[in-house]
């Protein structure tokens, strides 16, 4: 049967993550450093051709998704936003040593939540609907390649519920700038809803 490719793409720097912040829902711009290495990578590295482009709704992605297909208009999609840190927002972990509810989120205890904020399974959830809505919308409309510009948290969940290999989350951790290339086999995604990840990317020119 037929297969597709998806590039996931991690958005370029923004002062936030400069200063170690923790940005999810606040809606920063790409800093000059950022916007200057996605030109750099741009320049220095290949980036698949592909037939459309999506992109969370913030400006660090949507301004990374022009700068890197900037013959491609990005259609925008909400579920692909990063996690809402609520009270975590905006901070650093240095602001945030002495407040109890991070140091029990950051062990990773499920129950906890910041206030305001988004749980891990619901932030997992609601990006798993978006992507399978994507990849469906792929298969009906025979869409060959897309790229999908959005943030670390996303691709983490993406690829930890439906990637092969199987590995955890911060197993999938990419760079600004860069990616993970995946197979969409239409067998496979319709029995089993799993997708094979082949390639990190940008890729290497040619010699």
């Amino acid at each position: 049967m037929r297969s597709f490719d998806i590039y996931l793409i991690r958005h370029g720097m923004t002062k936030g993550n400069e200063d170690g912040r923790y940005i999810g829902h606040t809606d920063l711009p790409l800093s000059d450093e950022g916007k200057s290495e996605i030109g750099r990578l741009y320049e220095d590295k290949v980036y698949p051709w592909v037939d459309a482009v999506l992109s969370s709704p913030l400006k660090r992605c949507t301004e990374t998704a022009k700068m890197l297909f900037p013959e491609k208009e990005p259609l925008i999609i909400d579920g692909l936003i990063e996690c809402n840190f609520g009270e975590f927002e905006n901070k650093t972990a240095e602001d945030l040593k002495d407040n109890e509810t991070f140091a029990k989120w950051l062990a990773g205890d499920p129950e906890t939540v910041p206030e305001y904020g988004e749980s891990g399974d619901r932030f997992a959830a609601r990006v798993c609907l978006a992507f399978e809505k994507i990849v469906d919308g792929i298969l009906k409309t025979g869409t060959q390649s897309t790229a999908v510009v959005t943030h670390g948290g996303v691709i983490m969940a993406i690829l930890e519920a439906y990637g092969i290999p199987e590995l955890p989350a911060h197993k999938w951790r990419s760079e600004c700038g860069c990616g993970f290339a995946l197979r969409v086999d239409t067998r496979m995604w319709m029995t089993d809803r799993r997708i094979e990840v082949y390639s990190t990317f940008p890729f290497e020119k040619a010699e």
